[in-house]
């Protein structure tokens, strides 16, 4: 099953990739095109662009990055009685709701859906992926509040 979660987060990681790298270069283009220089002193139109292509320049890396590091990534399997670390795809219950989480290296805050299923990937970053190293399944947190159901 984590193989093709796996497959899923680089297909998606690719195709963001490629549309932000083509939204990238016409931001870029229109920066540098001779006909949004500024008309007056108060046209910044060319200042935004030049501000909006560096941004998506910035995001083109570090997306490029992130597909890089899950082409060679592998995720370990773990067992129920194993803590939670990285790699884990983690089943909680939190309230009258189950939540699935990977615990992944980047790409925090990606959504990826696979059976029906909504999988949220936690980086080192996050809160919530500090607190639920080491855990097992049966065990549970106060803040946020949550049972963890299983440990994949």
């Amino acid at each position: 099953m984590k193989s093709e979660i796996l497959e899923k987060i680089r297909l998606e990681l690719r195709d963001r990739l490629e549309r932000l790298a083509k939204a990238a270069m016409e931001a870029h283009a229109a920066a540098t095109d001779s006909g949004s220089k500024a008309e007056s002193k108060y046209d910044t139109r060319n200042l935004e662009a030049s501000y909006l292509a560096s941004g998506q320049a910035k995001q083109v890396k570090e997306l490029a990055e992130a597909v890089r590091i899950f082409d060679s990534l592998s995720l370990p399997d773990y067992g129920m009685e194993d803590g939670i670390d990285a790699g884990a795809l983690v089943e909680v219950e939190q309230g009258e709701e189950t939540r699935y989480f990977l615990l992944a290296p980047v790409a925090g805050g990606l959504e990826i859906l696979h059976e029906g299923l909504e999988i949220t990937l936690l980086t080192p970053e996050s809160p919530l992926y500090r607190k639920l190293v080491g855990l097992r399944a049966g065990d549970s947190l106060d803040a946020p509040p949550l049972m963890v159901l299983e440990v994949f």
